[in-house]
C-alpha cells in the first residue's frame, strides 16, 4: 500500500473488526455512519475480497459451500467512521426455497432502505460475466438510486485477451444503467490484483470525494 495516499493506507492498515450479523433490517445499527456494501452471486468471492481489502485473512468468513452467508455481516475499523456490509450471496439454486426467498427479501429491503448506503460493489465472476441475477440486483439499485460499481473477481483466471472481452461486454451491459459507475474494477483476491484500486475507491466514496 506504499503508493496509496496516507489517509487511505491508514484506513486499511488499522485493525478491522466484525460488528454483527443481521438477519432482519431492523437488526441494523443506526444509519449515522457511511456504509459500503458488497453484493454478488454465491461463490463469487465476496468474503475473500473483503479479507484482501482490509488485509486480514479471516475477518470475513469464507467457505467452499455457496450460500453460506445468510445474513448482513457488518465490519468496521476499530477507530470507526465507516462500515462494510457483506450481503448474502444470491443465485444459489440448491438452497431451500424459503431460505432463498428470505435472503432475497433481506437484500432488497436493505438496498432500498438505507440512506447512509453510499456505494454497492456488485461482484461478478470474470469467468462468466454478468448473469440475470446480477441484472435483477442492478435493476433494484437503479430504482433506489443507489450508486453501484461492478467489480470483476478472479480476473487472474483469464488470459488478457479473454479478460478484455469480458470487460467490454460488462461495460456494454451497464452502459445505460443510471446508477452504475462506468469504471469497472478488475480484481484477484489470490494475486492481489486491483486491491489497492478498490481501497482507493472505498476511501474516496467514504469521504464523499
Amino acid at each position: 500500500m506504499t503508493d496509496l495516499p496516507e489517509t487511505v493506507r491508514l484506513l486499511f492498515a488499522r485493525p478491522w473488526i466484525f460488528l454483527k450479523g443481521c438477519v432482519r433490517v431492523s437488526d441494523l445499527p443506526a444509519d449515522d455512519i457511511v456504509e459500503i456494501a458488497f453484493a454478488g452471486r454465491s461463490n463469487v468471492g465476496k468474503s475473500s475480497l473483503i479479507n484482501a481489502l482490509v488485509g486480514q485473512s479471516a475477518l470475513a468468513r469464507t467457505s467452499n459451500t455457496p450460500g453460506r452467508t445468510q445474513e448482513l455481516n457488518l465490519f468496521a475499523p476499530e477507530a470507526g467512521g465507516i462500515r462494510l456490509v457483506d450481503m448474502p450471496g444470491y443465485g444459489f439454486a440448491k438452497a431451500p426455497k424459503p431460505a432463498v426467498e428470505k435472503w432475497n427479501k433481506l437484500i432488497h429491503q436493505f438496498l432500498r432502505g438505507r440512506p447512509n448506503l453510499r456505494r454497492v460493489y456488485v461482484l461478478v465472476d470474470a469467468r462468466h460475466g454478468p448473469k440475470p441475477n446480477d441484472a435483477t440486483v442492478m435493476n433494484e439499485l437503479d430504482k433506489a438510486a443507489v450508486s453501484y460499481q461492478v467489480v470483476l473477481t478472479k480476473a487472474d483466471k483469464l488470459s488478457e485477451k479473454d479478460l478484455g472481452g469480458v470487460v467490454a461486454a460488462t461495460a456494454k451491459f451497464i452502459a445505460k444503467r443510471p446508477a452504475a459507475h462506468p469504471e469497472i474494477i478488475l480484481t484477484s483476491s489470490e494475486k492481489g490484483l486491483g486491491i489497492d484500486t478498490l481501497r482507493w475507491e472505498v476511501a474516496r466514496v467514504a469521504e464523499g470525494l
